[in-house]
């Protein structure tokens, strides 16, 4: 599953749609909004993207992650608009037969996304500050 939402990404659902009875093992990332960028102090955080190239993306990470280890199953939900701090922006699910390759999954998946997504990020900062931070950076 692969999505980019405006709501709350509820990551209990996307939990229980990668358990199967196949795989002992289900990994959770969840990236948040944080209060602090190095020294600066955080109030808020903008996502925006262009959907069809990053959905393409996102699809490609899927189908490498399949790839490479024995996923049950993956989900990748991105969310986008203006966020707050303690907000989840992104989640990344998997399951796998064992809790190793479910780890090195998740992991490389979030990596990945983080690194080949474009999705973009404005820091809203509490001096009134802003600026977009590009993806991979």
């Amino acid at each position: 599953m692969i999505q980019l939402i405006r709501e709350p990404i509820d990551f209990q659902a996307m939990t229980e749609q990668v358990r199967r009875s196949d795989c002992g093992a289900v990994v959770l990332f969840l990236g948040t909004v944080r209060d602090l960028t190095g020294d600066k102090v955080t109030v808020a955080l903008d996502y925006e993207a262009y959907p069809a190239m990053a959905e393409k993306k996102m699809a490609e990470i899927e189908a490498d992650t399949r790839k490479r280890w024995p996923l049950g199953e993956i989900a990748l939900v991105h969310r986008l608009g203006h966020l707050e701090i303690g907000d989840v922006s992104v989640a990344v699910a998997v399951s796998c037969p064992h809790r190793a390759q479910a780890f090195e999954a998740c992991r490389y998946a979030i990596d990945r996304l983080k690194e080949l997504v474009p999705i973009w990020k404005k820091e809203n900062w509490a001096d009134g500050a802003t600026e977009w931070v590009h993806p991979g950076a």
